[in-house]
């Protein structure tokens, strides 16, 4: 379903950004449908990340965004890290937490100030962990992990949330593919409880499995569609200077390598 046939989850108009005086993106205008899945890709330096941090709050921002039918700046901290959750590149967190601390850090806006986890916080965090197959390391410091195993206790925290939208950024870096395809299902079934999510993918095979797709390149929005859609197929194509073809695999669509 297009996000223009549906409520929007988040909303923005004419949205600027500049980083060290450069302009990043050049007034964009997007609606992210509401309990559906949105990809966002394009070729490094096209936005994507910038797009997804002015989305957060995280960026300064000339324009106007909207959460959940809210102006974002007029919402209050607490509401907004209730609301929306978020999964960073490169996230710093101390490497003497323990991993159950660290996903345990999701559930903070959920609590009074200084006021110590409650059963349902445990229960909220449990469930994050085990869907993200690190429950087994709960006792252990993040240190102690590989870069992919750390991945999915930060996205463990950002499940405990449980918000209603969920902003990721390339939240498979590190992932070998079985974990990959755990974070696909976890993602539709994410989706199917009414959660909005939206992901910055450079795996193009993977990004395809989404709901809709905005395609970026320069700091601006190209394309925005169904990823079923032909039209969004060849947007993909002509942003990788055809470097790439979409061709359907098993009632799924692939991204490889052109023959140009």
């Amino acid at each position: 379903m297009s996000a223009s046939t549906t409520s929007s989850a988040l909303k923005a108009q004419q949205l600027q950004v500049s980083l060290m005086g450069r302009p990043v993106l050049h007034g964009l205008d997007l609606a992210i449908a509401a309990g559906h899945w949105t990809s966002i890709v394009g070729p490094n330096g096209a936005g994507k990340s910038t797009l997804l941090k002015a989305l957060a709050g995280l960026l300064p921002a000339a324009g106007h965004v909207e959460l959940l039918g809210q102006p974002l700046h007029s919402l209050p901290a607490r509401t907004r890290a209730l609301q929306m959750a978020w999964l960073g590149q490169n996230e710093s967190t101390g490497d003497d937490l323990k991993v159950w601390d660290v996903a345990m850090l999701g559930r903070l806006p959920h609590q009074s100030w200084l006021g110590a986890p409650n059963p349902v916080d445990h229960a909220a965090v449990e469930q994050a962990l085990r869907a993200t197959h690190a429950w087994e390391w709960r006792e252990r410091a993040l240190g102690q992990l590989s870069a992919g195993e750390r991945q999915r206790v930060l996205l463990a925290r950002a499940l405990a949330v449980q918000a209603q939208v969920l902003l990721m950024d390339e939240p498979l870096a590190n992932l070998d593919p079985p974990h990959q395809a755990d974070w696909l299902q976890l993602v539709r079934a994410l989706v199917a409880q009414g959660c909005t999510v939206v992901s910055v993918l450079h795996e193009i095979s993977m990004a395809l499995h989404a709901d809709t797709m905005v395609v970026m390149a320069q700091g601006r929005i190209t394309h925005h569609g169904p990823c079923a859609d032909a039209q969004t197929h060849r947007a993909v194509e002509q942003v990788f200077d055809h470097r790439l073809v979409i061709h359907p695999l098993v009632g799924q669509w692939v991204a490889i390598p052109s023959n140009n």
